[in-house]
């Protein structure tokens, strides 16, 4: 019988509840942090709890973030480490697509170096570059996996069209689209990697805006659960599908624990509807 609490994807096993490594970089998530201690110790504190899948990528500092986990967690054991490329980092608010098959190829050698690894456990296309062909972007994809770089494949920010599209030329283990309880854009795509057993990653998992202020519904039905706004939107997705796989990240290590302990919290029927039912 498969764990409820596990997902399995190219011959890999994570525990659902991940961590995202975008916020252990610096203010406004750009340049180094103000306390890499405190960020090397969230990293190893999110391991001890369980946590098996950490996800990153290449503009995440840029470049910080994979080399706090390389510092704090190499060897990784057990641990599987995501990452990314094709979404440059311009600058602290500025970003811009680059799928170009040279510049992903490069891009993967230096997360490898980065990292510290052989083969990237899990290569995600951060977003589909508009001005180079995808079949040109998802076919470095084939070529780096056939290669033994990477061991799965993931794309970032794509529709249903755009899954299938890539499909055809590799095999795509994951998908990593904006969604939390109150954001649903995503909901055709989470359906379609439920029904095709791709791993579906939330990015942005806790964010739960007006709904979550003082007195709103989120924080009253946290209270009465005896628990955090945050721990209830986790849980709540961990329910939502099986192949749910949020990434909540933090910088403070007290937040990591509340976070992680998200993983433990199972709702009630009627909470889990009213949640369901909620809209952004």
């Amino acid at each position: 019988m498969t764990d409820p609490a596990t997902f399995s994807y190219a011959n890999q096993t994570v525990n659902r509840l991940g961590f995202g490594a975008m916020r252990i970089t610096g203010e406004g998530i750009w340049g180094p942090p103000k306390d890499p201690d405190e960020c090397r110790a969230v990293l190893k504190r999110a391991v001890e709890l369980g946590v098996n899948l950490i996800d990153t990528a290449d503009s995440y500092g840029p470049y910080i973030s994979e080399e706090l986990i390389r510092q704090a967690l190499h060897p990784y054991g057990d641990v599987k480490i995501a990452t990314k490329a094709g979404f440059l980092r311009i600058g602290p608010n500025a970003w811009r697509e680059c799928g170009r098959p040279d510049y992903l190829r490069q891009e993967c050698e230096m997360s490898l170096r980065r990292l510290g690894q052989e083969s990237i456990d899990l290569f995600q296309l951060h977003r589909i570059d508009p001005s180079v062909a995808s079949e040109d972007q998802f076919g470095l994809l084939r070529d780096l996996l056939e290669e033994g770089k990477v061991q799965a494949v993931g794309l970032s920010e794509v529709s249903v069209e755009q899954i299938v599209a890539a499909r055809k030329i590799v095999t795509i283990s994951t998908v990593q689209n904006l969604f939390n309880v109150t954001n649903r854009q995503s909901e055709a795509v989470l359906e379609y990697c439920e029904h095709e057993g791709i791993g579906f990653i939330p990015w942005y998992p806790v964010a739960a805006g007006s709904l979550a202020r003082s007195g709103g519904p989120l924080d009253e039905m946290a209270q009465k659960n005896g628990i955090t706004v945050g721990q209830l939107s986790l849980a709540w997705l961990l329910r939502r599908s099986p192949v749910m796989l949020p990434i909540p990240g933090t910088s403070k290590v007290a937040h990591v624990e509340e976070n992680c302990a998200a993983a433990h919290v199972t709702l009630d029927d009627e909470t889990y509807h009213v949640l369901d039912a909620l809209h952004g």
